[in-house]
């Protein structure tokens, strides 16, 4: 183990009534017992008394609750505001339902500081209910890939450079932030961290998995929006991706993403899937227009012409 003293680390995990994963994560993260955590949890405007249950039984944290739901990244950055206000080293973005223990959260702090050319790390992600099997060793850009995460890992190194770091679990150092800006609140949810890898590649900071470090995802909790608002923001945002920084390339792309999509949708109807066939429309035609933001009320009427009960899931 590196001998440098360890520094503070910032903790950001965002909450939409799922108190229960905030909490179970509230609980690994005060175990620890070397690394120092200041913890900020955002609640994104939870209707089920989230906020209140995650204040009585962490009063000492900073929990923020927003009026409104902010998605992935204004969510986020409601905390890095207050963060980069402070002389706090490390910043840690953590979904709710993923898991890093201490001994591994450490290796991404020592391959910062043995590699200082590194500005953003991320672990191996492995599924919680497979732990056998690699859910992403990093990403790659989107818009230049059908698929953006990597699946593979790279033989015999300690690190491996990728285009991006999932934000499910990333460390970051200050100074990233405080030279790339936050995250772009525009995507709402979705490609917002390729978009801020990509920006601070342009600074200098490099992105990398760090091979011997492993968390785990429960992707599992999150797939009831997979057939509808996760397919409209990942074929949307694409489209902000390209008008950002590919201008010289910008009709190509947004040709080649055009007919993928109507492709796409075309497929999902012949094999029975109108829901999410519609989600591939919506975000195409939304992207094309420019229609960024948050949308989710008016994708899931559109997609399934009603509310379901559980809508407040996605954060």
């Amino acid at each position: 183990m590196n001998t440098a003293p360890l520094p503070t680390i910032a903790v950001v995990i965002l909450n939409w009534n799922a108190a229960d994963d905030t909490l179970n994560c509230l609980r690994l993260l005060t175990a620890f017992k070397h690394i120092r955590l200041q913890i900020w949890v955002v609640d994104n405007h939870s209707s089920d008394g989230s906020a209140g249950r995650i204040a009585a039984e962490y009063p000492h944290i900073n929990l923020i609750c927003s009026s409104t739901n902010l998605g992935y990244a204004a969510g986020n950055n409601r905390a890095l505001v207050e963060i980069l206000e402070q002389a706090i080293d490390l910043i840690l973005l953590l979904n709710n339902d993923a898991t890093i223990d201490e001994t591994n959260l450490l290796r991404l702090v020592e391959a910062m500081h043995k590699y200082p050319e590194i500005g953003i790390v991320g672990p191996m992600m492995l599924d919680a209910d497979q732990p056998q099997r690699l859910l992403n060793a990093g990403g790659q850009n989107p818009v230049l890939h059908l698929s953006s995460h990597l699946s593979y890992q790279a033989k015999h190194t300690p690190l491996q450079l990728v285009d991006y770091i999932p934000g499910t679990v990333m460390l970051a150092r200050r100074q990233v932030f405080l030279k790339t800006g936050l995250l772009d609140d525009a995507y709402f949810f979705s490609a917002e961290i390729p978009d801020f890898c990509h920006r601070a590649r342009r600074h200098g900071f490099l992105s990398a998995v760090v091979t011997q470090a492993k968390a785990v995802h429960a992707v599992e909790r999150s797939s009831t929006f997979r057939e509808s608002l996760y397919v409209y923001y990942i074929i949307r945002n694409r489209f902000r991706f390209i008008r950002k920084f590919y201008p010289r390339l910008r009709g190509l792309l947004i040709g080649f993403w055009m007919t993928y999509s109507l492709a796409l949708a075309a497929k999902l109807q012949i094999d029975g899937q109108p829901h999410t066939a519609k989600a591939v429309l919506l975000g195409l035609g939304d992207g094309l227009r420019g229609r960024f933001g948050g949308q989710n009320e008016r994708v899931l009427a559109v997609c399934s012409g009603h509310r379901p009960p559980s809508f407040d899931r996605l954060s």
